[in-house]
């Protein structure tokens, strides 16, 4: 039997989802069956309860995840993400994405994710703070510089971070900088970490606009999801020269095919929270916005925006995957009979991961770059590992995303042949 072919695939979950691409490269790359099985589990999965004094005096009791994927190349480095829908399958889905982002812009660490069942735009800043110390606690066996680096992810935050850092710094009886990134400036954050995620973004539109011969001047840029990282993916490529036709977030959004007044409307969102309403241009929806006239588009909202069933409507030339996911493996195949060059998620929106580890480093060494030495370094990174990506390619003959994947397992499986396995 193929060793390939051993697990079903369920599309409804992420994980299978989102492993039906690993699959695709691990039959590329003829990856022996024994270590197709161990890349295919994640290493650890705890689940913890975590008990809160609410406001009101009622205790409430919070349920946790925290999974390692895979270590074999560093510790685990991943985010926390609060809210009401996360499962353990999306965290162990995001935990292998992280482990392969980290590959493909070959950083030593491994892949981990967390996530605690809660809805934090009903709880107050002392019952945040409460559930963080009390998930904190209950996996500190995991953390650890050497162990396992979170970051903050969706609705969690610098404060967050500065929270599970002292936790974790009370429990050891000394101040442990290094144990999470994302943290306040004031506490050993990076400058320039704000802006990674969004930065990478711009750099390898770049790339892919220098590698389809497109021009840089007038590239009409579209974006889904203008939080952080699509808000400054557009603000940098506008900079760049690039013309911002929409933006859109849950709430609805703004197009303009004439262009979008980026100062203007980076001041309504700071008001409002939202760009729907802007007066700049008509209105659109969040869904709408993935059809409109562009050359590149920048889905940076959450997971499983382009489906099969609008993947065929897309007008941009180039995909750039900001958020993890954004792309179902039955659009994929969409996209590309339609010769959409698609940048994947894993490579597009690793610049975050990246000033995470240069603040990982920094805090070790006790010595704070400048902005400008983080922002260059990024580049460098961010360049030669699209590069490596579209060299590995051209030459399989492959598109960006299963390149990607390729190139990532290769580097994750070449470091556990070295170690052997452990028995």
């Amino acid at each position: 039997m193929n060793p390939h072919m051993e697990v079903v695939l369920d599309e409804h979950n992420p994980f299978e989802a989102m492993m039906s691409r690993f699959d695709r490269a691990a039959e590329l790359l003829h990856l022996e069956p024994g270590l197709y099985r161990i890349l295919r589990h994640p290493d650890k999965q705890v689940i913890v309860s975590c008990p809160v004094k609410m406001d009101n005096g009622d205790i409430e009791v919070f349920t946790g995840y925290r999974v390692h994927y895979n270590t074999a190349r560093g510790p685990a480095k991943g985010g926390i993400r609060y809210g009401p829908d996360v499962t353990l399958e999306e965290v162990n889905a995001l935990a292998a994405w992280m482990t392969w982002k980290c590959a493909v812009v070959n950083i030593p660490f491994g892949g981990a994710k967390g996530g605690v069942i809660c809805d934090p735009v009903r709880m107050s800043q002392r019952e945040l703070e409460g559930l963080t110390r009390r998930y904190t606690a209950e996996i500190m066996t995991m953390l650890g510089p050497e162990r396992d680096v979170p970051a903050p992810d969706i609705n969690t935050n610098e404060q967050v971070m500065a929270w599970i850092m002292d936790t974790y710094s009370q429990h050891v009886h000394h101040t442990v900088t290094a144990v999470v990134t994302g943290k306040p400036i004031e506490l050993g954050g990076s400058l320039g970490r704000r802006d990674a995620t969004g930065r990478g973004c711009m750099l390898v539109i770049l790339e892919a606009l220098k590698r389809l011969e497109m021009p840089v001047q007038g590239t009409r840029v579209a974006v889904q999801g203008f939080g952080n990282v699509g808000s400054t993916t557009a603000r940098l490529c506008a900079e760049a020269g690039m013309t911002i036709v929409a933006a859109s977030d849950v709430a609805g959004g703004v197009h303009n095919p004439a262009g979008l007044d980026m100062p203007a409307l980076l001041q309504w969102r700071a008001e409002n929270r939202t760009p729907a309403g802007f007066p700049g241009g008509d209105g659109i929806t969040n869904e709408e916005l993935l059809e409109v006239s562009c050359d590149v588009l920048v889905p940076a909202a959450v997971e499983n925006q382009i489906r099969a069933h609008n993947a065929g409507r897309i007008q941009a030339r180039i995909i750039c995957e900001g958020a993890n996911g954004p792309t179902t493996a039955n659009a994929d195949a969409i996209l590309d009979d339609k010769g959409v060059f698609v940048i994947p998620d894993i490579l597009a929106n690793a610049g975050g991961v990246t000033v995470s580890y240069f603040e990982w480093v920094q805090n070790r060494e006790g010595y704070y770059w400048s902005r400008e030495r983080v922002e260059r370094r990024l580049k460098k990174i961010m360049v030669n590992s699209f590069r490596d990506v579209l060299n590995y390619a051209e030459s399989h003959d492959v598109n960006m995303r299963t390149a990607s994947y390729m190139l990532a397992i290769d580097r994750v499986a070449f470091v556990h042949r070295l170690r052997g396995i452990y028995a």
